[in-house]
């Protein structure tokens, strides 16, 4: 079931119970998902460099909460993270805010949703170059999500570790050994008063908090699942509109699989409800889901190059992947691209 149609189901409800609540980006993302690849988002001329033949197709919207949209640029991230993966152990590394904090995270969304993925990256970061194992610099892919399965809000950050460091000094790899990376007790100790300093810095009243935090270090293995994992939500919002299951009695049916026993179960919402969940995970314009630290950073060339010369390895160089070709409905042949039109461009 298409999203589209659920919003244009229910949005005056959702204007009549959240609407004093719904922040600007959160308006964008509704208005865009409605005219995804409808008149109302534009066309776009193509045209068959074989047998001429021209074809006119409703724009995409592009919103990076669009089910529909951007599957090409989730595969080319994923493409990019790939080529960056070393011969070694990878660990996941999930940091959780507290349910006390979430109401604060939600007023205050890019202060601490940058200060969660900061503060996180500098814990790993400083573990790193102390440990006397390692005693150097790792790499760090950090995704921050919002969302359960289950799609409530739940603010965390996942980070893929490199199982290993480099010491630019004595320009020399060190390997983690055993089943863990870091310690999870000894992680949030120090994640939760570093956090809680960045956020008073940042002038925030802080509500009570537990002493104890939670963060989970687990292995995982060559880094390629993980990352495949992530990509399913850097794009194209929190749900699939596979998981919309019906919309019946003002009421809308969704499909999720739970994250304990991998079952599937089902939720059912009130329309509004069920459009407002979704909407508290659209993130704040211009704000970076995904970011990296250490060597794997786009200004860390060097430090790769060191990276690879201690490991005695060279990451292959891909060319960004190309989009699918538009085939021509008469005679197959690779369309072209030829002009956009703006939304009621036939009445001006």
């Amino acid at each position: 079931m298409r999203l589209a149609s659920v919003i244009e189901h229910y949005e005056s409800a959702l204007l009549q119970k959240y609407g004093a609540r719904l922040l600007p980006e959160q308006r964008r993302a509704i208005a865009a998902i409605r005219h995804c690849r409808t008149n109302m988002a534009g066309e776009v001329l193509w045209q068959c460099g074989a047998c001429s033949y021209s074809l006119l197709n409703p724009r995409s919207c592009g919103h990076r909460n669009c089910p529909q949209c951007q599957n090409h640029e989730a595969s080319q991230w994923l493409d990019r993270q790939s080529r960056k993966l070393l011969p070694v152990e990878y660990f996941m590394v999930t940091f959780t805010l507290p349910a006390e904090l979430r109401a604060l995270a939600l007023h205050h969304q890019k202060v601490v949703y940058s200060q969660l993925m900061t503060t996180s990256a500098q814990t790993l970061k400083s573990f790193s170059l102390n440990d006397k194992k390692l005693n150097g610099e790792i790499g760090l892919t950090s995704v921050l999500h919002t969302h359960t399965r289950r799609l409530d809000y739940h603010l965390h950050c996942h980070i893929i570790v490199s199982g290993g460091a480099v010491n630019r000094v004595k320009r020399q790899w060190r390997n983690s050994k055993g089943k863990y990376l870091f310690n999870g007790v000894a992680l949030a100790k120090v994640f939760r008063a570093r956090m809680l300093e960045a956020l008073q810095a940042a002038g925030l009243q802080i509500p009570h908090s537990p002493e104890k935090w939670i963060v989970q270090c687990q292995s995982a293995g060559s880094g390629q699942s993980a990352l495949k994992y992530l990509s399913k939500y850097l794009y194209r919002g929190v749900i699939s509109e596979k998981q919309i299951l019906n919309n019946k009695n003002g009421k809308v049916t969704f499909r999720y699989i739970e994250s304990k026993r991998g079952e599937s179960k089902i939720r059912t919402l009130p329309g509004a409800d069920f459009l407002w969940l979704l909407l508290q995970h659209v993130l704040p314009k211009g704000f970076r889901r995904v970011r990296d630290y250490g060597f794997p950073h786009s200004n860390a060339k060097r430090l790769l190059q060191l990276v690879q010369l201690t490991l005695k390895v060279i990451l292959e160089t891909l060319k960004p992947r190309s989009r699918p070709s538009m085939c021509c409905p008469k005679c197959s042949a690779p369309m072209q691209f030829v002009q956009v039109f703006s939304p009621g461009w036939l009445s001006d």
